[in-house]
C-alpha cells in the first residue's frame, strides 16, 4: 500500500471511485473554499433557477474561512470547519458535479447516499492545523460573495495538501469504525 495517494484536480469520478476510506492523500490543484453562508447563497441561487458562479464539475470544495493573510503571505490560517453545517446544501452541489469535499467531522445519511450515487468523496483535514495547512496554499483569490469576508468563495491553488478519505464513494466511513 502506498504511503500517500496523489489526488490532482480536476477530480473525476474515476479518481474518486479509486479511493477507499482510510487512504491518506496529497491533493494538488485548484480547490474552492466556502462555508455555510456561501453555501446557503449558492443553493438559493440554484433554487431560483440561476447557475453557480464557477465551474463546479469535478471540483473539490474545502470547508474553510481562512484568516486574513499577514503581510507577504498568501493566506492566513486555513483549518477545516465542521462539515455537518453544509450537509443540507452538499447533495444539491454534488448533483451539479461537485466531486470532493474537505472538512472535519461526521456527515449525515443524505450526504453519504448522494456520495455513493454520484461518485464523490469526503476528505478529512486535521483540525487545529490551520497554520500548517495554509503552507500548502500557492495562490488565493475571491471569486464570489466578497461581502462575506473570510467566508467568501475563493479559488485556491494547493500543492500536497494532506487529507484522509473519511468517507469513500461506496459509503465506507471512518467515523463508523
Amino acid at each position: 500500500m502506498k504511503e500517500f495517494c496523489e489526488v490532482v484536480t480536476p477530480f473525476t469520478e474515476e479518481q474518486a471511485r479509486s479511493l477507499k476510506a482510510g487512504d491518506r492523500v496529497l491533493i494538488t490543484g485548484e480547490l474552492y473554499t466556502g462555508r455555510d453562508a456561501a453555501h446557503k447563497r449558492l443553493i438559493e441561487l440554484v433554487n431560483a433557477g440561476g447557475e453557480i458562479p464557477f465551474d463546479i464539475k469535478d471540483s473539490i470544495i474545502y470547508y474553510v474561512g481562512p484568516t486574513p493573510a499577514k503581510p507577504g503571505a498568501i493566506c492566513g490560517s486555513a483549518g477545516p470547519t465542521s462539515s455537518y453545517r453544509m450537509d443540507k446544501y452538499a447533495p444539491t452541489l454534488m448533483e451539479l458535479g461537485l466531486r470532493g469535499m474537505i472538512g472535519k467531522g461526521i456527515r449525515n445519511h443524505d450526504v453519504i447516499e448522494t456520495m455513493k450515487r454520484v461518485g464523490a468523496v469526503y476528505f478529512a483535514a486535521t483540525g487545529g492545523a490551520g497554520a500548517l495547512l495554509s503552507q500548502c496554499v500557492n495562490s488565493s483569490r475571491v471569486i464570489a460573495y466578497e461581502d462575506l469576508g473570510p467566508e467568501a468563495v475563493r479559488l485556491i491553488s494547493v500543492t500536497d495538501f494532506p487529507a484522509i478519505v473519511a468517507i469513500d464513494s461506496y459509503g465506507a466511513n471512518l467515523y463508523d469504525r
